[in-house]
């Protein structure tokens, strides 16, 4: 059980038979009476996001989640197939479950699959990955007065994102997937 003055920022908790990870949390002593606690929370399961205050008395139950290791397969419409790395079981995911990821979806790739009562409801990628370009203009020199001049380029898994001038057409580079920006040529 976790008291809600327990509760803080990335904090996973059962609230309503669902799970949810606590966004931004506000403790608030009144005058009179007890203290009360606003939180803003996020549903795992529909992604949707609310505010909510509690007595700090209030306590809620842990949120039951676990984590796989799981290999991207292939994409078969809107269904995406991951596969177990302990049990070789195979998983299909819906567009609706890999919103977030989706740019970053490449095969034969490790994601971090999230479970919730044997259900996957997340699916998170590597910190870093490295990624084919596959369409971008030619860069010149001289472009620019100061250098760090950047231009469009599409990768692989159909991302778009700046990279600097020197980088062309097959190369590969390194991106943070948590801001999507460029971070080297490999």
């Amino acid at each position: 059980m976790i008291s809600a003055t327990d509760l803080r920022k990335g904090t996973k908790i059962l609230f309503r038979d669902e799970p949810h990870m606590v966004l931004d949390y506000h403790h608030i002593k009144m005058g009179r009476g007890g203290a009360i606690v606003r939180i803003k929370i996020k549903n795992l399961i529909t992604g949707s996001s609310f505010e909510e205050t509690f007595r700090s008395a209030e306590k809620f139950d842990n949120a039951d989640l676990e984590r796989k290791e799981m290999q991207y397969l292939y994409a078969d419409g809107d269904l995406y197939n991951f596969m177990d790395q302990e049990s070789y079981e195979q998983v299909s995911l819906d567009k609706g479950n890999l919103e977030d990821v989706i740019d970053y979806l490449k095969e034969q790739e490790i994601y971090s699959v999230l479970y919730f009562k044997d259900r996957p409801i997340g699916v998170t990628p590597p910190l870093f990955m490295v990624l084919t370009i596959t369409e971008t203009t030619p860069g010149v020199r001289g472009d620019t007065a100061q250098g760090g001049a950047t231009k469009l380029a599409a990768l692989e898994t159909g991302l778009k994102l700046q990279v600097p001038l020197f980088v062309n057409e097959g190369d590969k580079i390194r991106i943070d997937t948590r801001t999507g920006i460029y971070i080297e040529r490999v």
